[in-house]
């Protein structure tokens, strides 16, 4: 049996899987996958698939919009940055103050087990066996579980319950715009985490993590999570597949 990386579904064989990708999840596919599903076979005479021409349409035109919103984006909720297509990287004048840290592990213990990180909030080290799920979160989360959806590929934000609230001058509120990013990228292997910081006074507004990698974000910018995400989500260790 192969078991589906975006759902719960299983399927017998590999062909299976793949019609299942391209007919449930082609939004959804990071660049390995996208492979996979484009090179399956075709009809019986070698041409290609009208299936596939359709995925890469839809591909095309995905990331042609998902490059016009970025264009258009400003600072703050930017103008549905949120639900635009990744990049195959990150805008670097975006991410000039992204940390890198040593890798601590990644060891499984028992569910509830006190864990010590080096870094507050943690970036690698041992975790529990279950990942957390991606979503928006208004109370903390067990740092367990939260390492292990970084090792899974996952981009965790953490905000400051004080300071997460509306732009000035307009009416979009920063809750908003990371609830929206959390909704659109909800692959196992490539979530979006928004969680309170755990710290009683955090180092800053936002910290933006992936694994072994942390970049403070003082003021809220829709802009540059994309770039963080374009660079970062679904680049795991455990399973890459962007």
């Amino acid at each position: 049996m192969v078991d589906c990386d975006y759902c719960t579904e299983s399927f017998d064989g590999e062909d299976a899987y793949l019609d299942h990708l391209a007919d449930s999840h082609e939004g959804d596919l990071g660049a390995i996958d996208q492979r996979r599903v484009a090179g399956r076979g075709g009809d019986d005479e070698g041409g290609v698939s009208v299936g596939i021409v359709a995925i890469g349409v839809v591909v095309v035109l995905t990331l042609g919009v998902g490059v016009y919103v970025t264009q258009l984006a400003g600072g703050g909720g930017a103008d549905g940055i949120e639900g635009a297509s990744l990049d195959a990287s990150g805008d670097q004048s975006l991410l000039a103050g992204v940390e890198q840290f040593p890798n601590e592990g990644t060891d499984h213990v028992a569910e509830g087990t006190d864990l010590e990180y080096a870094q507050s909030p943690p970036l690698s080290g041992p975790h529990y066996s279950r990942a957390a799920d991606g979503g928006y979160y208004e109370s903390p989360q067990p740092a367990g579980n939260i390492v292990h959806a970084l090792e899974h590929g996952a981009v965790v934000i953490y905000y400051d319950p004080t300071v997460n609230g509306t732009a000035a001058g307009t009416d979009d509120t920063f809750e908003e715009s990371l609830r929206e990013f959390a909704a659109t990228h909800t692959g196992r292997w490539r979530s979006v985490l928004v969680v309170p910081n755990p710290n009683e006074n955090p180092e800053s507004d936002y910290v933006l993590t992936a694994w072994r990698t942390r970049m403070y974000m003082d003021s809220y910018d829709a802009r540059t999570v994309h770039a963080f995400l374009s660079e970062y989500l679904g680049r795991g260790p455990e399973n890459p597949v962007r």
